[in-house]
């Protein structure tokens, strides 16, 4: 109950919330302790399955509609859990070139089947195309967002009873943080927190 306060506290510290439910909040004393989990490249993992998942939803042009789309679309891969939306100030904009913020959630997702990490990127490359995603290049070009998908945290498979015509993927106990996302921003770090993800 104590770390829910604390979460609480956090939370309206945050700028305005956008009104979207929170869907099936995972309940847990154990605290996640980010700074002792491994860290690794996505580069050096490419080829390893993958089981559960944290991603950053990022929407900076119709978020309205293009956060649950994304949402409805991860669904269909597994079970999904998601932090609170929060609306936030696009960190790069300045006086001179002025950029619409960003809605941002959290979402932890068990895969029904694992995928292989560079399969994986691959769906959330297409999910994003889905919401027609545009990759502005032009240089001081305010960029319109529709959806950006992170990896922040994966989880890896471990094989069980190998053996038998059924082999059993089970998630191995700890995370891996992906290093191209960490340090995790603000807002990441709080939707990790409120989705109580933790060693299990």
């Amino acid at each position: 109950m104590r770390q829910h306060q604390q979460v609480s506290q956090l939370l309206k510290k945050l700028p305005k919330k956008l009104m979207i439910p929170k869907l099936m909040m995972h309940k847990t004393s154990t605290d996640l302790n980010v700074e002792a989990l491994t860290q690794c490249s996505p580069e050096s993992l490419q080829a390893q399955p993958v089981v559960e998942v944290v991603l950053a939803l990022g929407s900076n042009y119709q978020a309205e509609k293009y956060l649950p789309l994304a949402r409805e679309r991860l669904a269909a891969l597994g079970e999904v859990r998601l932090s609170t939306a929060f609306q936030n100030p696009d960190f790069t904009a300045t006086t001179q070139l002025p950029k619409p913020d960003y809605n941002n959630q959290c979402v932890h997702l068990v895969l029904t089947t694992p995928m292989r990490l560079q399969q994986l990127q691959q769906t959330f490359k297409t999910l994003e195309g889905d919401c027609n995603r545009c990759r502005q290049t032009k240089p001081n070009q305010v960029r319109r967002v529709t959806m950006d998908i992170d990896i922040l945290m994966i989880k890896l498979a471990s094989v069980e009873n190998s053996l038998s015509k059924n082999i059993v993927y089970l998630p191995t106990k700890n995370w891996i943080i992906m290093t191209d996302r960490y340090p995790f921003k603000a807002h990441e770090r709080l939707g990790i927190k409120e989705l109580a993800i933790a060693h299990n």
